[in-house]
């Protein structure tokens, strides 16, 4: 089965899109210096007020343009498309990534998860996840927002933290049946795990999934150690010992 066409061009740093040097509002926002359209909310205010806001989170659908710009339209119109010299800028900028950061544990909240390590992505359930994981599952037009989020991650070199949203999940379907709807296998099949420029981490993950989807079970323990692996060896891949 091909690619879905926005994945595509994800995955193709977008061909043949210029950058338009003029436009900065994702950075500026980001910057705590521009505030959102339509909320006209500072990054700062978003972040403080609206955690655990879930009837805000669920049914304001402006905001999430603005929280994870990617390099595509989205419905809000007063959003701007993030642009490649606001990607540089936004990455090199310390106080910019722990406000995505802050953005993602929003986020995750949520959708019933939290943030155990930034640097492996790893992932547990938050407390009342239970009726989070419902809600995700009861409101589909979530799954197009964790697609943008994960995208968002990748552009702000953040990529790592995606394989740990997209194993955890794995792991809830696999042990213990959470997530587990047909609806949600598809968004996270065609493209959430296709949000990962890295290839050898997309072939990997594609091909645990895939293994998860034919009965094998993926266990937390097995989710913790292929993060772990990864942080030491710099692969999922395990290594081969043969004897001498």
């Amino acid at each position: 089965m091909s690619l879905p066409r926005d994945i595509r061009a994800f995955l193709a740093h977008y061909p043949g899109q210029e950058d338009d040097p003029g436009a900065s509002d994702n950075l500026l926002f980001y910057q705590n210096e521009l505030f959102c359209q339509p909320d006209d909310l500072l990054i700062s205010e978003i972040l403080q007020n609206w955690r655990k806001d879930y009837i805000q989170l669920e049914y304001n659908h402006a905001y999430i343009q603005w929280l994870f710009p990617i390099q595509e339209h989205g419905m809000n119109f007063e959003a701007q498309p993030l642009q490649p010299h606001e990607i540089a800028e936004m990455k090199q900028d310390s106080s910019v990534i722990e406000r995505i950061k802050s953005s993602y544990e929003l986020m995750l909240d949520f959708y019933g998860m939290r943030l155990l390590d930034f640097e492996t992505g790893l992932l547990g359930r938050s407390e009342g996840y239970a009726a989070r994981y419902i809600n995700l599952l009861q409101s589909p037009h979530n799954n197009l927002r964790i697609s943008r989020i994960l995208k968002c991650l990748s552009e702000m070199g953040l990529e790592r933290l995606n394989a740990g949203f997209l194993l955890h999940v794995l792991n809830e379907q696999s042990e213990h049946r959470f997530l587990d709807t047909v609806m949600l296998q598809s968004s996270m099949d065609r493209w959430w795990a296709n949000c990962l420029r890295n290839q050898a981490e997309r072939e990997w993950i594609g091909l645990t999934i895939e293994k998860a989807r034919n009965g094998e079970m993926f266990s937390r323990e097995q989710y913790e150690a292929s993060l772990k692996r990864r942080k030491e060896l710099g692969s999922f891949i395990e290594p081969q010992f043969t004897g001498a």
